[in-house]
């Protein structure tokens, strides 16, 4: 089928490393399209979601994210694929495989289940990229051996019903000894690179120097950075310390000062970076997919950057 004009409205392509996939430097996060459980405090009604997935694959954004524990995010999604007869062309959608989220089994076999009902609920016969997820709930000995989730994924590849690998989770730390495996073309963290929080700099420095694609999620810290009133008090969706909610009202008061959405600061922090190849937002509602771009867009200047980042600030909040 034909694909939108992606890159056309100004948000240019960017290859996704050694993928060779173009996606636009947003991309839209579905997690709180599915009703995650334990991840929102609202939920989302199933109209307000396919219309969200309708408009996201309308352009000027050209890549999607979700995952097997996103709820009904991926059989949404799918509802919407089997509208458009498939993924439209240019489009970027990319899905996790994930534990068992009742019994914790995070073997080989259960990989294999996940990209299974990825596909069921996609109405697809075959995934682009897909991410190892949260593989912090296992050690990493167990995710890499013989019978276990790498190993599946890397069969699953052979036999053509995934065509690239990442991997996907919060610890700088594992991820680093994961992207070190080789068997990975992406490598994307949450939470962890924000006006709040610069943990992830090991990790895309070391995915740059290894040629791995890196992706960044959460630039919001789970939307007080966006200002969702939900979010007040939070970040990354547990209860803030002193020392960051200090942090964040410092930041509110830099961009008031230089009349620029703290937003948009945010959202831009992450774009600006060269190391990042595409930002991943969660999305609710398809208003917020055009209001995404706006941000994006907006203009900042110099100056506020130097206040936005301090000399020395913000401290090292690192999460675990």
């Amino acid at each position: 089928m034909s694909g939108a004009a992606y890159g056309a409205q100004g948000l240019g392509l960017r290859v996704l490393g050694s993928t060779g996939l173009e996606v636009t430097p947003l991309c839209v996060g579905a997690s709180p399209l599915g009703n995650t459980p334990g991840g929102y405090r609202h939920d989302v009604a199933l109209d307000d979601a396919l219309a969200t997935v309708r408009r996201t694959m309308e352009g000027p954004i050209n890549f999607l994210d979700t995952g097997n524990n996103y709820g009904d995010s991926e059989r949404r999604i799918g509802i919407v694929l089997r509208e458009l007869g498939g993924i439209p062309d240019g489009f970027v959608l990319e899905t996790k495989v994930d534990r068992d989220m009742t019994s914790g089994d995070f073997s080989g076999d259960r990989v294999r289940r996940s990209v299974h009902e990825s596909l069921e609920r996609l109405g697809l016969e075959r995934l682009g990229l897909v991410h190892l997820h949260d593989p912090e709930n296992i050690s990493f000995e167990e995710g890499v051996a013989r019978g276990g989730p790498l190993e599946a994924m890397r069969a699953l590849q052979a036999e053509g019903l995934i065509a690239h690998l990442g991997v996907a989770g919060g610890p700088i730390d594992l991820l680093l000894r994961y992207i070190r495996t080789g068997a990975f073309a992406v490598v994307l963290t949450h939470n962890r690179f924000s006006l709040v929080d610069q943990s992830a700099e090991p990790l895309f420095a070391e995915a740059e120097a290894l040629g791995v694609a890196a992706l960044n999620a959460a630039p919001f810290g789970g939307g007080v950075l966006a200002g969702a009133p939900s979010a007040q008090g939070f970040y990354a969706y547990r209860r803030a310390s002193p020392e960051i909610l200090a942090r964040i009202e410092a930041l509110k008061a830099v961009s008031a000062r230089h009349d620029v959405p703290l937003a948009a600061a945010a959202l831009q922090f992450s774009l600006r970076d060269p190391r990042i190849v595409s930002t991943i937002v969660g999305v609710s509602q398809p208003e917020r997919v055009d209001r995404l771009v706006e941000l994006a867009r907006w203009p900042i200047a110099p100056e506020a950057w130097d206040d936005l980042r301090p000399p020395g600030a913000p401290p090292d909040h690192r999460l675990h």
